[in-house]
């Protein structure tokens, strides 16, 4: 088969062609894959925690005393639109005519993967003014633990970004930044796939079950 044909079978994935760069880049992507599969067993642990401690408040306040849904609306709005625009980038950084869209997809979905994270820190900076601290509850020490994790890769990963930005002003559109890229917008669809299992989990029925 030759390279015009696996072009053609698979875009934008054959990176460069000879010197073994494929193999490097099949193996980079499978241990990511591997690793994100050991994180979503990590996630399936705390729900299933959570989940054993909905309504075991301690007398401390509860979902229904903490949890803004106007807040968590734009959270998820912010968040889910934000996938789109990373698949944006994504399509960019495969097809050469619209290299120059790269840049600003990017800095859209890290200013949306900002906000996110600052309204999700005001949530909780607001549920601890109510009492809603880690330590009142076990319910609120599981909400903290898998809320709190996810969030924490929400800003791993837009520190990612702001790294990927970086190399792409210093080095350009180079192979492994591309292939970096590609591992990047994998873990942010990731995490939006964990933010509506938490909303509809943590956030919905723990209102309705708590």
């Amino acid at each position: 088969m030759d390279n015009g044909t696996k072009l053609k079978r698979h875009p934008g994935l054959n990176l460069i062609h000879g010197h073994g760069y494929e193999a490097k880049n099949e193996t980079a992507l499978f241990g990511f894959w591997v690793f994100m599969m050991s994180d979503l067993i990590l996630f399936g642990l705390l729900f299933a925690v959570y989940i054993t401690m909905i309504g075991v408040t301690a007398g401390g306040p509860g979902p229904k005393e903490l949890f803004d849904f106007t807040s968590l609306g734009i959270q998820t709005a912010l968040l889910l639109t934000s996938s789109m625009t990373i698949g944006m980038a994504t399509f960019a950084l495969k097809h050469p005519r619209c290299h120059w869209q790269l840049v600003p997809w990017l800095l859209v979905t890290l200013a949306l993967g900002g906000g996110f994270l600052y309204f999700e820190v005001t949530d909780f900076m607001n549920m601890a003014a109510a009492g809603g601290v880690p330590s009142r509850s076990g319910y609120l020490s599981a909400f903290y633990a898998l809320v709190g994790l996810h969030g924490f890769h929400v800003a791993a990963g837009s520190v990612w970004m702001i790294v990927l930005l970086i190399q792409l002003a210093v080095f350009g559109s180079v192979n492994i930044v591309k292939s970096r890229l590609l591992r990047l917008a994998l873990l942010w669809h990731f995490l939006d796939v964990i933010w509506i299992g938490i909303f509809n989990i943590v956030f919905f029925y723990g209102w309705l079950y708590g």
